[in-house]
């Protein structure tokens, strides 16, 4: 493709994602929901029903191979500030006990509900190939995530973050980050290495290694590196390449092994030294580039992904279907938890609201089972429409529960009332 043919892609897409994300914050909604919804705007579902022939000028096949490299670039680049937020995540190990009850059961709860519905389900809409359990195990996956950094976002836009159940939802969220992320990788390894279990043990084996090289070579490295040449937190242009590259070579690394960049970049990055100065450096240097530029550019495609067909027929009592059992499994399964912690039913009610946030991490979810052949496009648009639904319908359901504003930790103590037994 031409640079010119890109260069007109990019502000297309860029100035579609600022508009539609600067609409919608004005009606109470993170900019991530404007962003998702300009992704599907540009896709055939609405661009290319109302102007199919500019729409297949622009986004024609053979074009998109730049726009998906760039936001290959960008998903990694995201994913591995993720995984430094989760280093750096102090109510995780503050409120284990409580935050693992809530976890836990979002995720467990939306992974029944979606292998029980996976039966209706998987003959009209898993592709020629793929058995039913990987199908369900990944129907499972995507009912269970939850978006950690929209959670974050909403929680700070309101003020809540150092509410009880504000810092109770952060903690749970990382729990939930590891069950979902670990069973996605064992989906994607079963089906992606195209061996059967004998690819899946390379896969496996192949991670092992992977992880002991992060944990015990680059991790200590790393840590004296940053020690020395970062001491106030500030790394210099060669520590920047140094961490650019550690970061480009564990995406390359599980790639190779048949899973997705994705998990190399979230480990990279779980893996360096906890340093909140550090991590409001990073941030500050790559958040612009990752998620202004770059991740606009994967809610495009993931828009160009969709298909009109999931809004039609049967295929409409599916959606409603997905997006019913994805809303009712996270906040049923995070306010039981909430309310086993000892919360009050409006804090668990907002916990559980608050888990069934899914944004950005839910799409990533979805394109990598539409990469690895999991599902087809006509699933990828309804679990995008379920992402689309269950983020907007988190900024309403806390106003419901809590209000608009919380207050913080220190007089919010007397909303944790003891569950009864």
């Amino acid at each position: 493709m031409s640079a010119t043919s890109l260069l007109l892609q990019l502000i297309v897409i860029l100035t579609t994602a600022r508009v539609c994300g600067w609409v919608l914050r004005h009606v109470g909604q993170p900019s991530v929901v404007g962003e998702m919804a300009a992704g599907l705007m540009l896709g055939p579902v609405v661009m290319g029903a109302l102007f199919p022939s500019l729409h297949a000028q622009l986004f024609s096949k053979e074009s998109l191979q730049g726009l998906s490299s760039l936001s290959t670039l960008g998903l990694v680049l995201f994913m591995f500030v993720v995984g430094l937020e989760l280093r750096s995540t102090k109510t995780m190990r503050e409120q284990l006990r409580s935050a693992g009850y809530v976890g836990v059961l979002s995720v467990v709860v939306p992974l029944a509900l979606g292998i029980a519905i996976s039966p209706a389900l998987y003959p009209a809409l898993a592709p020629k190939g793929v058995g039913f359990w990987p199908f369900a195990l990944f129907m499972a996956a995507a009912l269970s995530i939850t978006a950690f950094p929209v959670m974050a976002r909403i929680l700070k836009d309101r003020g809540m973050t150092r509410t009880p159940f504000g810092q109770l939802s952060l903690g749970a969220a990382a729990v939930v980050d590891v069950f979902a992320w670990i069973l996605l990788a064992f989906v994607v390894a079963l089906v992606g290495a195209g061996e059967g279990y004998a690819g899946l043990l390379k896969t496996t084996m192949g991670m092992a290694v992977v992880l002991c090289a992060l944990f015990f070579g680059l991790k200590p490295g790393f840590a004296w590196l940053l020690r020395v040449k970062a001491p106030d937190g500030e790394p210099s242009t060669t520590v920047m390449a140094s961490l650019m590259i550690g970061l480009l070579l564990c995406a390359l690394v599980t790639e190779w092994l048949h899973l997705h960049a994705v998990f190399g970049a979230f480990l990279f990055g779980a893996c360096l030294p906890r340093d909140d100065r550090l991590l409001k450096s990073l941030t500050e240097r790559i958040e612009p580039i990752s998620i202004v530029v770059l991740m606009p550019l994967f809610f495009a495609l993931a828009g160009l992904g969709t298909t009109s067909n999931a809004f039609s027929g049967a295929s409409m009592g599916a959606m409603l279907l997905i997006v019913g059992v994805a809303t009712v499994g996270k906040i049923a399964g995070g306010a039981v938890g909430a309310r086993m912690a000892g919360y009050g039913w409006r804090d668990s009610l907002a916990t559980g609201s608050l888990m069934n946030a899914r944004g950005l991490m839910e799409l990533i979810v979805m394109k990598i089972g539409l990469d690895a052949g999991l599902i087809g496009p006509e699933l990828f648009t309804m679990l995008l429409v379920m992402a689309l639904v269950t983020t907007a319908m988190t900024g309403p359901l806390i106003n419901l529960f809590i209000g608009r504003k919380a207050p913080m930790a220190d007089a919010a103590d007397a909303h944790r009332t003891p569950a009864k037994p």
